[in-house]
C-alpha cells in the first residue's frame, strides 16, 4: 500500500502562506514529517490562490524545496500542465503526474509528458462530462486511459487509475460502485494496471471525517487499491493499513507489525 502525503498543498493555510511569502520551512516540514510517518510519495500542488502564470515558478519552488529535505518522488499535482512540466523538470527520481481525465485532449498532453519524463501518472475515471455513477462507465473511460498508455509506452505498472470517490453526505450511492470498479480495473490489462484515489474525497464536508476515511481506505484495499493520497499524520490511519497488509497476505505476521509498518 502506497500512502501519498497530501499535506504540501496550498490549500492549507501554512503552505499557502509559505509560497506568498516564499517561506521554505512549513514545506520541508510536512516534506520531513511526511516521509516519517511512512508516506510513499509527497504530493505537490500550488493550491487555488496561485495565478496561472505563476503556477510553472511556484510548483518548481515546492518541489525543490521538498527534495532539499526528503528523498521521497514527488506526486505532481496540477490542472495546468505548464506548472507539471516545470516539476517534472527539476524532479530528482521518478515523478508521478497528477492526473489526466479520459477526455483525449488532457489525454494527448499528459500520457506523452509521462513517456518523455519516464514518470508514473494517475487517470481519472471521468470526462469533461463529469464522474459516471456506474462502475461500468467508470471502468469504460479507465480502459480509455489504458489504451492510450499502452500507446505512448507507458507501462501498466505506472498508470494509477482513480475510480474517484465523491463525498459520501452527497453521492452516498457511488461508494459501492467504487469499491466495485476498483475490482474491475485489475481486468483490464495484464499486468493490471495500478489504483489509487484521493482519500478525503470520501469525506468532505461530513462528520467523524478520519473514520469515514480509514474505513473507506481499508474496505477499498480489500477490493485491490494499491494507493492513497491521504493524511499520513492520522496515526490510526496509519495502523488500519498496517493491519489490512497483514489481513489480506501482502506483509509477514510480527507481534510488532505496527512498528515494522512505520520503519520502512
Amino acid at each position: 500500500m502506497i500512502l501519498i502525503g497530501e499535506r504540501i498543498n496550498g490549500m492549507f493555510k501554512d503552505i499557502r502562506e509559505a509560497i506568498q511569502n516564499k517561506d521554505p520551512e512549513p514545506v520541508k516540514y510536512w516534506a520531513k514529517r511526511q516521509q516519517e510517518k511512512c508516506a510513499g510519495y509527497l504530493d505537490i500542488n500550488t493550491g487555488p490562490t496561485v495565478e496561472k502564470e505563476d503556477q510553472p515558478a511556484v510548483m518548481e519552488w515546492l518541489v525543490k524545496t521538498a527534495q532539499e529535505v526528503s528523498t521521497l518522488p514527488c506526486c505532481i499535482d496540477s490542472t495546468n500542465p505548464d506548472a507539471i512540466e516545470a516539476g517534472l523538470k527539476v524532479h530528482k527520481g521518478k515523478a508521478m503526474i497528477n492526473s489526466t481525465t479520459a477526455d483525449q485532449f488532457k489525454m494527448d498532453i499528459y500520457i506523452p509528458m509521462a513517456a518523455k519524463y519516464n514518470a508514473a501518472i494517475i487517470g481519472l475515471a471521468m470526462n469533461e462530462k463529469g464522474v459516471p455513477k456506474s462502475a461500468s462507465d467508470r471502468i469504460a473511460l479507465a480502459m480509455e486511459i489504458v489504451v492510450n498508455c499502452d500507446m505512448h509506452g507507458v507501462p501498466m505498472e505506472d498508470l494509477y487509475i482513480d475510480p474517484l470517490m465523491l463525498p459520501c453526505n452527497v453521492a452516498q450511492e457511488h461508494g459501492v460502485e467504487v469499491l466495485e470498479t476498483l475490482r474491475m480495473i485489475k481486468t483490464l490489462a495484464d499486468p493490471a494496471p495500478r489504483t489509487t484515489m484521493g482519500l478525503s474525497n470520501a469525506s468532505q464536508r461530513c462528520t467523524n471525517r478520519h473514520l469515514i476515511n480509514r474505513t473507506f481506505l481499508i474496505m477499498s484495499m480489500a477490493c485491490g487499491l494499491d494507493s492513497a493520497i491521504a493524511d499520513v499524520d492520522d496515526e490510526d490511519t496509519l495502523d488500519a493499513v498496517a493491519a489490512a497488509n497483514l489481513l489480506l497476505n501482502k506483509d509477514i505476521y510480527c507481534d510488532s507489525f505496527l512498528k515494522t509498518f512505520r520503519s520502512r
